[in-house]
């Protein structure tokens, strides 16, 4: 059965991130994608220049809307922007059992913050709902007010913190660190798991955290047990930047490849 995954974030008019990169991934890895959009922007490869953010109790209304009808296999959780927003998605998916991926989209790949600083407090006190966590390295800093991890001890300490606050599991994203390779942690309450990832020298990263936590929310979805469902993921999303260049979007950060096993010659 094709699982029907529910992403809850805002719009990226570009494409690359957000809501229409949820879009993408959920699809190309075998789910139903539906939204609960949170925010309008104007932005593109180069930035962001214009937030709308919805009525809180809208939102809630589109998720109460999907549940009164729609069975929901998976929840991906990106951009909330403000504490209202916190607090209302969390109480509009009180009662669901199905797995909930929490990326705390947080600052844009060009800077721009998305997260108002005082909702982060409410974002930390909300995350003992999520499944998995799916920070990076700038974010897990920001929900534990300390300095960034340069270092996989470092990032072993901070993984571990951040499970601390509550949620099941935590991906904490190494794709900020110094060096040649992109590692990612998985930490459980089993320990700690390092999946291993090459680097790619490219610009086309815009939406990244997006693709992974919505590729994540959809293997959960098809039922595959949690660091089966990391590694796919992380293997979809390093596919994705990889075959990148096939696109041509924008003159700043471009998106990733959402559809790149489509467009692969089967004879290769």
């Amino acid at each position: 059965m094709i699982p029907n995954i529910l992403s809850i974030a805002g719009s990226d008019p570009s494409g690359g991130a957000g809501i229409q990169a949820d879009i993408k991934a959920i699809s190309a890895n075998g789910g139903y994608a539906m939204a609960a959009i949170t925010a309008l922007t104007a932005q593109n490869t180069q930035g962001v220049s214009g937030v709308r953010m919805i009525d809180p109790a809208f939102v809630a209304a589109q998720i109460a809307s999907l549940r009164e009808d729609i069975r929901i296999d998976a929840v991906k959780i990106g951009m909330l922007g403000t504490a209202a927003m916190v607090d209302a998605v969390l109480a509009a998916l009180d009662g669901l059992s199905a797995p909930i991926v929490l990326d705390p989209v947080m600052v844009a790949k060009s800077g721009d913050r998305l997260l108002q600083a005082d909702a982060v407090a409410a974002l930390r006190a909300g995350l003992a709902r999520a499944t998995i966590l799916t920070p990076n390295l700038p974010e897990a800093a920001d929900l534990l007010d300390r300095p960034e991890a340069e270092s996989a001890p470092a990032m072993e300490d901070q993984a571990t913190a951040l499970l601390a606050l509550g949620p099941k599991a935590v991906l904490l994203k190494g794709g900020h660190l110094p060096g040649g390779a992109c590692p990612d942690l998985l930490a459980t309450a089993e320990g700690l798991t390092w999946l291993p990832g090459p680097r790619h020298a490219t610009r086309k990263t815009h939406g990244t955290g997006c693709t992974l936590s919505s590729a994540l929310a959809t293997l959960l979805g098809r039922g595959l047990p949690l660091p089966e469902a990391a590694t796919g993921a992380k293997t979809y999303v390093a596919r994705a930047i990889a075959r990148a260049d096939a696109l041509s979007v924008g003159k700043g950060h471009g998106p990733t490849h959402h559809f790149h096993s489509f467009f692969e010659d089967p004879q290769s």
